[in-house]
């Protein structure tokens, strides 16, 4: 669930806000307050109409976000505690709307805008179109996030005045909301004009039609599989909408594949290019030295103390195929591999996502090697997919590489999906789809699955028997980490009791073992309980393992404890119930609103 920039505002205080279009500036406290721009100034030209559209991105995610998504509540690793979501009691309706996501700035100023857009002498019907075609689709984009995060919320499609009774609104059913959306979506698709930017930063016609692909899928997988609100029946055609949306994407030939650099650097570079590869990203946040836009990747995956020192777990690690395309899991032993050993032969996706191998970095110009360090990781799986090379972005929020917020592998995604799901998925379109990111990855055995992976089926979704669609969600997992999906896709599959998984990591034989975690001759990591070995050596990080640390029990043990995998915060429950599908709408909004009703359990 994408996070949104926002300012402090109720849904009340939005909805009273005044009608100019800088109405939230500040002003000199000297200065008579007057509006800064007429109606007619801003909605008379097609100048006008692009400043005010311009404000519409501020609500798309901000440059550090997406990955922070993922990076903060999923099941794909670990993080320095326990999210408080997860933690029972702890999440609660008492927090602020703006904490909460109650928020709804946006839809205002969308609305408004919508409203007063008509053509006139230096605006065509085409160009007014165009214009409301943006603006609805920003409104899609809003209310699909509400709708992710709330469930049933109210529908407003004008802007609103002070005695307007929809200050009152209930609640309205989903399928209202989202046949609203999806209205909205077809608007954008039909109207938006704009068909290509070198740039990858505006709404094009084809990120419409990307972002309907999106929405739909998850609609249609949502009702699937979200029984309880009895809406299997109209699955199929939100499927449909989905595998529509992503095949005109696909036959625009305006899209492919990122393989430029070989399969052991092309996926990588979509992650930190400085500008956008808009060969494959579609939408993406820039990075800009002239503007100061910058990213704290780096910070966030390097830092002890910045970020959670986030680390993928071995659970996901495992869903890596060989190179050959055989399941890893498959390998006897493989649950007793060391780092070293198990990082080889893998799907080479895998090099480019964490610390593994010959990866190096630079510090001051020079080149070092860059094994997983302790210091900062919890499991050994240490990521890479969104961090700079360079040594000197580790310490501040400075890195200069955009961050893409919707690309052409997830439309690929997203079609093998929805035609499965809808039984229609042919071998041609695997081979383009799921068979073409495999390939980009290096792996060779490219055809479809026969037989359901087991290990997929008994640590991920055992309700899932046909192979194909299997196999489409591990390819999703992989693909798209770290970009802010993960937590969507399990709620829409019905699966966030995976949020519950074990924090598990590297397989480790003995204690007081040096190891070597990259194979270049040098030990990095040593393991121990009580005592450290003597004597220390300088290159190496001692983890101290015992099951408890002076009293309290320690958050870092073996599974076996004095060999075994790595667990992290085995001692700190985690609690996911179905009732947290959906967040709780805020207390203070329900005393404002008598008509609006919370979400079901939530206090």
């Amino acid at each position: 669930m994408y996070k949104v920039k926002h300012s402090r505002l109720t849904f009340f205080a939005l909805l009273l806000a005044g009608t100019g279009l800088f109405s939230g500036c500040a002003k000199e406290l000297n200065q008579t307050p007057q509006s800064t721009a007429s109606n007619s100034a801003v909605f008379g030209s097609t100048d006008g109409l692009q400043l005010y559209a311009n404000s519409f991105y501020n609500n798309l995610p901000g440059i550090s976000d997406i990955y922070k998504t993922d990076a903060s509540m999923s099941d794909l690793g670990t993080q320095s505690g326990v999210p408080a979501y997860l933690t029972s009691g702890a999440y609660t309706s008492r927090q602020t709307a703006s904490a909460i996501g109650w928020v709804w700035t946006p839809l205002r100023n969308i609305n408004y805008f919508i409203a007063n857009v008509k053509p006139s002498a230096n605006v065509s019907q085409l160009q007014a179109n165009n214009y409301i075609g943006l603006a609805r689709f920003f409104r899609a984009y809003f209310y699909y996030g509400m709708v992710q995060k709330f469930g049933d919320v109210p529908w407003i499609g004008k802007p609103l005045g002070v005695n307007d009774s929809a200050l009152y609104a209930k609640r309205d059913p989903r399928t209202l909301v989202m046949d609203s959306v999806l209205a909205d979506l077809n608007f954008a698709c039909n109207n938006i004009t704009l068909s290509g930017d070198a740039t990858a930063s505006q709404i094009t016609k084809w990120v419409a039609y990307g972002l309907k692909s999106r929405i739909c899928l998850y609609e249609g997988t949502f009702r699937k599989y979200q029984t309880s609100y009895g809406l299997q029946g109209s699955s199929p055609q939100w499927l449909q909408n989905a595998a529509s949306a992503a095949k005109a994407v696909m036959d625009s030939a305006g899209f492919k594949l990122n393989v430029a650099g070989g399969a052991g650097s092309s996926y990588r570079a979509l992650f930190i290019s400085t500008a956008p590869v808009n060969t494959e990203v579609m939408l993406s946040t820039v990075s800009s030295s002239s503007l100061a836009v910058y990213n704290d990747a780096n910070w966030w995956f390097t830092s002890g103390t910045y970020g959670p020192r986030f680390s993928f777990i071995r659970s996901f690690i495992n869903t890596y195929l060989n190179i050959d395309g055989t399941p890893f899991t498959n390998i006897p032993g493989h649950d007793t591999l060391p780092f070293f050993k198990e990082t080889k032969g893998r799907d080479l996706r895998l090099q480019q996502t964490i610390r593994m191998g010959s990866y190096t970095r630079t510090n001051g110009g020079v080149t070092v090697a860059a094994p997983p360090v302790f210091n900062y990781t919890y499991t050994g799986y240490m990521p890479i997919k969104w961090t700079l090379d360079d040594m000197g972005y580790d310490n501040a929020v400075d890195n200069i590489n955009s961050t893409c917020l919707m690309r052409y592998a997830e439309i690929l995604l997203n079609y093998a999906e929805a035609q499965e799901e809808l039984g229609q998925l042919k071998p041609g379109d695997w081979t383009n789809t799921i068979g073409a990111l495999r390939a980009r990855a290096g792996i060779t055995g490219l055809g479809m699955p026969t037989v359901v992976d087991p290990y997929m089926k008994s640590t991920y979704f055992p309700d899932v028997t046909d192979p194909v669609l299997m196999e489409i969600r591990r390819e999703r997992g992989i693909e798209l980490c770290l970009e802010g999906f993960r937590v969507t896709d399990l709620f829409r599959w019905k699966h966030g009791e995976l949020l519950n998984i074990t924090w598990n990591g590297m397989y480790v034989p003995a204690l007081n073992q040096l190891i070597d975690l990259n194979g270049d001759g040098i030990n990095d990591v040593c393991f121990y309980q009580g005592t450290p070995p003597s004597p220390t050596v300088s290159t190496v990080t001692y983890v101290n393992v015992a099951p408890s640390l002076s009293g309290p029990p320690n958050p870092q043990i073996l599974s076996h404890g004095t060999y075994g995998e790595l667990h992290w915060l085995d001692n700190v429950p985690r609690d996911f119930e179905d009732y947290k599908y959906v967040y709780p709408l805020p207390y203070s909004e329900l005393l404002l609103n008598p008509n609006l009703t919370q979400n079901p359990t939530w206090q």
